[in-house]
């Protein structure tokens, strides 16, 4: 297929929002050669969880997860994006910062890179303002990547034009302590079974009586208010705020976020710690560790109190306490054709959060899709249209996310999504000597799901970037 050359004269594509999807579609569009304005309303209006005006700012997690593209769904999709010239992924791996198997980013320097990215793309304008309804006509296709916080007057106006009312979950973050708090007297530097570096994640180790006590503390904490339009929406099983896995029962945390394996203190290298809470990397400096799975929605006093209870944690400082906030989706197996578009408006695509996928790179690759599929309907030529437009195999990462969310998952019990393994097409069983099927089992099964993935991304030929 020829390298198409930019077109200066055609109209751009709009694109609301300039989050990780809205940045990575922009990009793809441009490379492409489609002109693309970003309307981003931030700083001219705010977020209940952003506190910058950098696009694809992160704001719960510093982490992209495992980066393992043999073993793992989320590290697959990963490498499927290097291979599609990811701008986030691009700038994610130029601000990586250390996190054992895992890619982790300053933030502030990975949005950084982002924006300058873009602002400085000859074929990028990005406005800043407040986009309160459904983008006009005049302006033709237009991508909505404005994430799990859309603006009400926008939100509702999707729901007019959808005519399906829109879900909703809630979403918490974690607190940041600076590094320099932390009590190294009790806590020490390691990575569970020493994967990376080895000593990737800070930790704090609690006995079976500090666990306890921990525990009934994050229960009867004071909690975050919620409104009464707020009560019945549910949380996403992903981002589970930590007292409520610890309502769920008092040894939850032990295997979630304070599993204790594959840890050895230094400070007692023959006593097993009961609990454990890790501390990852928030920034280049390393001078800002995030706790790992410890999103919350107690407020800020009772945050403090309860978190200092942890040793190691006794006199920490915080550079931000965790908080809570609403985030909404669509009900996109209904509303969404194969390629994004608003079936109901298909002049409407959607990328990202508002999708219903669920995470930093998942949302990324929604949106990398979204700029793909829209500058393969602007300039591909007739003949060779149907080729170019196809959606991404289901059997590589980015095609079982966009299957599940155009139509793989049940309308009815629809809810937000990491990228995993279930959500690709089954594996088929080989033969064994005696003619029986052989079902693969743990790393042999993730590897062949990695295997077959590669094979299949090889076939997918989507619009070619310019440069």
């Amino acid at each position: 297929m020829p390298i198409l050359l930019p077109d200066m004269s055609s109209s751009p594509i709009h694109i609301i929002g300039g989050g990780l999807a809205g940045s990575e579609a922009a990009w793809q569009l441009a490379a492409r050669g489609v002109p693309v304005v970003i309307h981003e309303m931030r700083p001219l209006a705010s977020t209940p969880a952003h506190k910058g005006d950098g696009l694809a700012e992160l704001v719960c997690s510093n982490s992209f997860r495992s980066d393992d593209a043999e073993l793992n769904a989320v590290g697959l999709l990963h490498a499927e994006m290097r291979d599609m010239n990811s701008l986030i992924m691009r700038c994610a791996d130029r601000t990586s910062v250390p996190a054992g198997g895992a890619l982790a980013v300053d933030r502030e320097a990975f949005s950084q890179a982002v924006t300058e990215t873009l602002a400085a793309h000859p074929l990028v304008t990005i406005e800043r303002g407040l986009v309160d309804g459904i983008p006009p006509e005049s302006w033709g296709d237009s991508i909505i990547a404005s994430g799990p916080l859309t603006a009400p007057g926008l939100a509702q106006a999707i729901t007019g034009i959808a005519g399906e009312e829109s879900l909703a979950f809630f979403d918490a973050i974690a607190p940041i302590v600076y590094k320099d708090s932390i009590n190294f007297d009790i806590a020490w530097f390691q990575s569970r079974y020493d994967k990376g570096s080895g000593k990737d994640y800070i930790n704090c180790p609690l006995d079976a009586d500090q666990y306890a006590a921990f525990v009934a503390a994050l229960v009867d904490a004071p909690k975050t208010a919620f409104k009464d339009w707020e009560r019945d929406t549910p949380y996403f099983e992903g981002c589970m705020p930590i007292e409520v896995m610890a309502e769920r029962g008092p040894e939850t945390l032990r295997f979630g976020p304070m599993k204790p394996v594959g840890l050895t203190s230094p400070h007692a290298p023959d006593r097993k710690p009961y609990a454990v809470v890790q501390l990852r990397q928030d920034n280049a400096l390393a001078t800002l560790y995030n706790m790992v799975g410890f999103q919350t929605k107690m407020t800020y006093g009772a945050q403090a109190d309860v978190l200092r209870t942890i040793p190691g944690l006794e006199n920490a400082v915080f550079a931000r306490l965790g908080g809570i906030h609403r985030n909404s989706f669509l009900n996109s197996p209904r509303l969404l054709d194969p390629y994004l578009r608003l079936k109901a408006c298909p002049r409407l695509r959607f990328a990202g959060q508002i999708t219903g996928c669920e995470g930093y790179v998942e949302s990324a690759s929604v949106g990398l899709m979204a700029g793909i599929f829209a500058a393969a309907e602007r300039q591909t030529d007739t003949d060779d249209a149907e080729a170019s437009l196809a959606p991404p195999p289901p059997e590589t990462a980015m095609g079982a996310m966009l299957a599940h969310i155009t139509g793989g998952a049940h309308a009815e019990t629809y809810q937000p999504m990491n990228i995993n393994f279930g959500l690709f097409p089954p594996l088929e069983l080989a033969l064994t000597a005696n003619g029986k099927r052989r079902k693969l089992k743990g790393n042999d099964r993730k590897k062949a799901y990695t295997d077959r993935a590669r094979d299949a991304f090889r076939t997918w030929k989507p619009l070619r970037v310019i440069a």
